[in-house]
């Protein structure tokens, strides 16, 4: 409901509607907040492999890779896996923060009285 189209509120309705928007941001804002943690844990899902495969490079000179391969293929496809969680992550958190983003410049846009208090 917009406050321009609709003048027929009196305060009380008004400061109600008001609440309703502002809740309805802090949700949007706490929504936000949980896909910016799963991006977190997206990059550091993808940090984990990128470390053990450095590790492996780093200390190569120590091993045989042909006396070590029945370890190497698990631990590499323990890693692909941890960068497809990762990668899946990260994208889904993205997607998810334009969306909230989206949502809450839409209510911006609808209620340019309330539109003060959102940054």
């Amino acid at each position: 409901m917009d406050y321009a189209v609709d003048d027929r509120l009196d305060n009380k309705q008004r400061a109600n509607l008001e609440s309703i928007i502002i809740n309805e941001v802090q949700l949007l804002l706490a929504e936000k907040r949980t896909s910016l943690a799963a991006l977190r844990t997206g990059i550091a899902v993808i940090a984990l492999p990128i470390t053990v495969i450095s590790v492996l490079i780093a200390t190569s000179k120590y091993y045989d890779i042909v006396h070590v391969i029945h370890l190497i293929v698990p631990l590499l496809t323990l890693c692909a896996a941890l960068i497809f969680l990762g990668s899946y992550l990260i994208i889904r958190s993205i997607i998810r923060i334009r969306h909230y983003d989206w949502h809450i410049s839409e209510i911006k846009r609808k209620h340019s009285t309330i539109s003060d208090f959102i940054d």
